[in-house]
């Protein structure tokens, strides 16, 4: 990755005592880095219970938290996505994703009350893993445009673990703020995709644009909007933990929600449920891009 490629996120949880300043920095920067946003201990315990569920089916080696090379997952449907969800609805990462202090800072975001989905999205990404560059405008828009993604660190990180990136202005640039709009992932039924492109630098050079990231640390969270693309570095780092992280939408409660992404249902993006995600598959298997 070339240097001049890469920037630094900039950090807004100074702004949080002024909501009209931390509201212009999210339209300005088309996101908000904020340190802390809920107890580090909260987000290392999100994570232990993660990880221990993973250990009782082979895949994670403790006290290390490094990929086992194996797995005893359950395997098909409904079972691997019964699994994940029951994973997703372990109380320590409920209580991490619907923190009160979360719920403050992003109805504080919005000038509104807001809340989060019910349906959890979770990453545990081993060596050579990462997520594809997109945008959430796809999946997350049909019932309001009125949506921030909020990504949830469970670690501290380096960066040979790899991170979040967002590609610098990105949510600003007009032809493609266009070409997400009314651009529903579901109801495209296969006819176009949610990856951008399978090769960030030559796509950062061809649009003269820097890839903006941070060493994050538990409890941080990156908040953004939808037209913003993004995706996540490959985890470098065989020897060190599994990079843990999770992502949740928000929306202000005044908006209609999405059932999909909403209890009981909880159907997902494709009607698959929790099936449908990587994460419902086992470590041992790689990763799909939509």
């Amino acid at each position: 990755m070339p240097g001049e490629l890469i920037g630094e996120l900039i950090d807004s949880s100074g702004l949080l005592a002024d909501p009209e300043a931390l509201r212009a920095s999210l339209r300005d920067n088309g996101y908000l880095l904020l340190r802390g946003a809920i107890e580090p201990a909260a987000a290392l315990a999100a994570r232990r219970e993660v990880l221990q569920r993973l250990a009782a089916v082979g895949e994670i080696d403790l006290p290390g938290e490094t990929f086992s090379g194996n797995s005893q997952r359950p395997a098909g449907e409904p079972q691997a996505g019964n699994f994940l969800r029951s994973v997703c609805d372990g109380p320590r990462l409920r209580a991490a994703t619907a923190n009160p202090q979360l719920a403050d800072i992003i109805s504080t975001a919005f000038g509104e009350p807001a809340r989060g989905h019910d349906y959890v999205f979770l990453r545990v990404a081993i060596a050579g893993r990462g997520t594809a560059t997109h945008c959430d405008s796809p999946f997350f828009t049909r019932a309001t445009e009125r949506v921030l993604t909020c990504w949830l660190g469970l670690s501290d990180l380096s960066f040979e673990q790899g991170g979040l990136y967002v590609v610098e202005g990105s949510h600003r640039w007009v032809d493609h703020v266009a070409a997400m709009r009314g651009f529903d992932l579901e109801r495209a039924a296969g006819e176009r995709r949610a990856t951008l492109t399978d090769d960030i630098v030559q796509f950062a050079e061809a649009h003269g644009s820097r890839l903006l990231t941070a060493r994050f640390g538990a409890g941080d969270i990156l908040l953004f909007g939808m037209n913003l693309i993004h995706g996540a570095f490959d985890n470098r780092a065989p020897a060190k933990p599994v990079r843990v992280s999770c992502d949740v939408r928000w929306q202000p409660i005044s908006e209609p929600f999405d059932p999909r992404y909403m209890a009981p249902a909880l159907s997902g993006t494709f009607g698959g449920g929790y099936g449908e995600l990587n994460a419902a598959k086992p470590l041992t298997v790689g990763w799909h891009k939509r």
